[in-house]
């Protein structure tokens, strides 16, 4: 996939991408070799993939993961500036290992503690929520199969005449587009109670529930509310009196600001380990991503889920409950990661594994278990790590897995005959399910739109944003009818119907990769759309003046009639009105923070922006009639007449884009 060539439309897409930016994935800083609290690399070196056996397991020993983490953990955070980590391995009901390398807080050279240090592990809280919902199923007072509607005190619509369930919702099918709106605060006091929150930030649905899956905040807080809703507790109190407490997990809490005795162990979180500590995030859909909790106490969260509801002599589901919340769903192809009750597949070297990844803007983590083999391993780390520098959490999943859970020997893959027209038939340009598509930032799915290729050389696919770690798109071979394999990976991209659309499902079950079979949003021809109407209008207001110097300079008057001058006139207003509105529009976005950035505050400033760009937009109209007076008027020159052409056709184009992207959309429900 390729940027567009025009300069000026790359820099605002680019800008408009950042209101989107979910993830929020920023990097740290490698500590000096002089500072006596970074950890040193051991003699054994940082095992991959690669150095690890192929076949042979390691024994999951204290000392076997102490040589391992020592190796892998010390050089990750130094390669790619993190100020901190933390790391804990459950086998059998037990914690075996557990360990904390780098900084808490940089400044003051605090180092991470397994046992106290709080990290924020973003979206593994939902799987406390999730197994909220499941506790109130074993009560009976809730059904997943019921239109959730029935346990709420506002509604959500049914779009497609269909109603959401709480399984279409522990599933990522409740059909809803993104939304981040007001999902990170900037403060306590700008925080909302669910009650208030949900009702005025209801996304639309974009998918009949239970088709398509599309990661969903916003579901996730919804199901928080009705255990709210049916247990009569607050959904704070309710997490410490039915799941912290009874499982003695005290450094643990979904509480902002956090109680007064957990604040001194909460771990600074940075962009890069090198840059300033940023402050406490104030997390809006808190039921989906708030939790604040050490090591230590995900230990005792792992061993749960491990051994079916039970922790010490605590049972906080009965077993067939967590078996039920723990199983594969419908929906999924075979041989590719499903989503379970919340959890979902993270399956490895044919050995099955469920967990969950989250992140803040600071924090990354993520969980595995893997369930047979009661083994479970929590990660987090206190920064992103320096861009270009890989992902660290699958990297050390994958070496993890690699070392201790290794894939059998592989059969050879045999060639497959319609590999040259399958392969052929899956190419072109795709979007993410899980994406914004009737509101003011649908502009990111235009920029995440990604392109399957074909090399011709083997008839593999690939797509240019698609890197392995040595930088280079991965490559993909069909090894069994629609199934794509990585050539020099574990991952698979395959194939399937759903909802009557052939879609692109890949190892992470809670979205999909959507052909784009519309051509009004297809990536190239919007490009060329937004970049010739930004060059006519930019050049009709760059020409103005060198245009006005020229006829001075050679004492040429403008020989045009009253008329022509006056629509000449309106023409230029209307392209300085368009290239107001984008100026206006990018400094809203560019000035805003990345954690609410785009939230409530903004509205004033932004409407007042398309009030403007419908106007300016509303413009081509103008050019349009100037441009068809200009054909009328025998005393114009034809190259005038056909640059007013030119200027009409780059007027309309560019009312098109930000009209069909929705730009103009008054309904700031992103």
């Amino acid at each position: 996939m390729h940027q567009p060539k025009c300069l000026t439309v790359a820099i605002v897409l680019s800008l408009l991408a950042v209101g989107a930016g979910l993830a929020f994935a920023q990097a740290p800083k490698p500590k000096a070799a002089a500072d006596p609290l970074a950890p040193k690399a051991t003699a054994a070196a940082t095992p991959t993939a690669a150095t690890a056996s192929a076949n042979t397991a390691h024994e999951l020993t204290l000392a076997d993961l102490e040589a391992f983490f020592d190796g892998f953990l010390p050089q990750q955070i130094e390669k790619a500036d993190i100020a901190g980590a933390v790391i804990a391995v459950v086998k059998d009901g037990k914690p075996i290992f557990e360990k904390g390398y780098g900084y808490s807080d940089v400044a003051t050279k605090k180092p991470v503690s397994p046992q106290d240090t709080l990290f924020r592990p973003g979206s593994i809280s939902k799987t406390f929520t999730w197994t909220a919902v499941m506790q109130q199923v074993e009560l009976g007072k809730l059904d997943l199969d019921r239109d959730v509607n029935d346990y709420l005190d506002f509604k959500l619509p049914a779009t497609h005449g269909k109603p959401t369930t709480l399984r279409d919702i522990m599933t990522h099918r409740g059909g809803f587009e993104e939304t981040i709106r007001d999902l990170f605060v900037a403060s306590e006091k700008d925080l909302t109670p669910m009650a208030q929150y949900l009702p005025t930030h209801t996304p639309h649905q974009i998918y009949p529930p239970g088709t398509i899956s599309a990661y969903s905040n916003y579901a996730t807080t919804v199901a928080a509310y009705i255990v709210q809703r049916v247990s009569g507790e607050n959904f704070d109190d309710y997490l410490d009196n039915h799941i912290f407490k009874p499982l003695a997990m005290k450094q643990a809490t979904f509480r902002q600001p956090l109680p007064e005795n957990l604040k001194p162990y909460m771990s600074s979180g940075y962009g890069r380990g090198s840059e300033k500590a940023k402050g406490f995030e104030w997390v809006e859909v808190a039921p989906a991503g708030s939790a604040s909790i050490s090591a230590d106490a995900m230990t005792h969260w792992m061993i749960a889920h491990l051994q079916n509801g039970k922790y010490g002599d605590t049972q906080i589901l009965k077993p067939e409950t967590t078996i039920a919340m723990h199983s594969r769903q419908k929906g999924w192809p075979d041989g590719i990661n499903a989503m379970c009750l919340g959890f979902y597949e993270q399956t490895a070297n044919g050995h099955r594994a469920i967990g969950h990844g989250g992140d803040t803007e600071a924090f990354h983590s993520n969980m595995h278990l893997l369930l047979s083999e009661g083994v479970g391993l929590f990660v987090s780390y206190n920064s992103a790590g320096a861009p270009g520098k890989g992902d660290p959490r699958g990297m050390l999943w994958d070496a993890f897995i690699d070392r201790y859970f290794p894939a059998p020997p592989a059969a050879a893959e045999p060639a497959i005959a319609s590999a040259a027209a399958d392969a052929a038939s899956v190419a072109g340009p795709y979007v993410s399910s899980r994406r914004f598509e009737t509101n003011l930032l649908a502009i990111t799915s235009l920029l995440g739109q990604a392109k399957i290729q074909v090399d011709p050389k083997d008839d593999t696919i690939f797509i240019d944003e698609l890197k392995g770690e040595n930088g280079k798109p991965k490559h993909y071979r069909e090894v069994a009818p629609m199934v794509f394999k990585a050539v020099d990976g574990k991952d698979k991209i395959i194939f399937s119907e759903n909802n009557g659309q052939r879609i692109a499902n890949i190892d992470y079950p809670f979205m999909a990769f959507m052909p784009v079979d519309n051509a009004l949003n297809n990536k190239g021809f919007n490009y060329f759309l937004i970049c010739f109407g930004l060059a006519v209008i930019v050049l009709n207001i760059l020409l103005w003046p060198v245009a006005w110097a020229l006829r001075k300079h050679y004492a040429k008057p403008l020989v045009l009639s009253s008329d022509a001058l006056k629509w000449r006139r309106y023409v230029r207003i209307v392209c300085v009105v368009d290239i107001l509105y984008l100026i206006g529009l990018i400094s809203i976005i560019s000035g805003a923070d990345l954690v609410g950035g785009l939230n409530s505050d903004k509205a004033t400033k932004i409407h007042l922006m398309q009030v403007i760009g419908l106007l300016g937009g509303l413009g081509f109209i103008v050019a349009v009639i100037a441009a068809l007076k200009s054909w009328g008027d025998q005393t114009q020159w034809f190259w005038y007449k056909l640059w007013n052409s030119l200027l009409a056709a780059g007027c309309l184009f560019f009312f098109f884009f930000i009209w069909h992207w929705h730009l103009l959309n008054f309904n700031l429900n992103y």
